[in-house]
């Protein structure tokens, strides 16, 4: 696995990511790990109208997390990267945005978190 870490083209923040996912030992951070050490092109980017739309309580979005659509209702979202306007807008709906690293932290088992790709 090493080895695709190395060979992977990502950041230096995402490979730190990696790196501290792999410690706990949970199968979600395991698909957390191959949707971030996978290709790019397999998308990584989600609305929030998608997350408005599916889920309630606490998202994680192995990708981007981008601000089309609206929320409605207040949801926790921890995502690798979040535009300005998402950001903003699950604020304003009373919600909390956070790092992969931050919920890691704070859920080691990632228990009722729905991850959305």
């Amino acid at each position: 696995m090493f080895q695709r870490l190395a060979n992977m083209k990502s950041s230096i923040t995402t490979v730190k990511i990696v790196r501290e996912l792999k410690r706990l030992d949970a199968p979600a951070w395991e698909r957390v790990v191959e949707e971030l050490t996978g290709p790019s092109r397999r998308g990584g980017e989600v609305n929030l109208s998608s997350i408005g739309r599916y889920s309630s309580g606490t998202v994680l979005v192995p990708g981007t997390v981008l601000g089309t659509g609206e929320l409605s209702k207040p949801v926790t979202v921890a995502a690798l990267r979040f535009s300005k306007s998402a950001k903003e807008k699950i604020t304003k709906a009373g919600g909390k945005t956070m790092t992969i690293v931050e919920l890691a932290k704070e859920n080691p088992k990632c228990s009722n978190v729905k991850i959305m790709v």
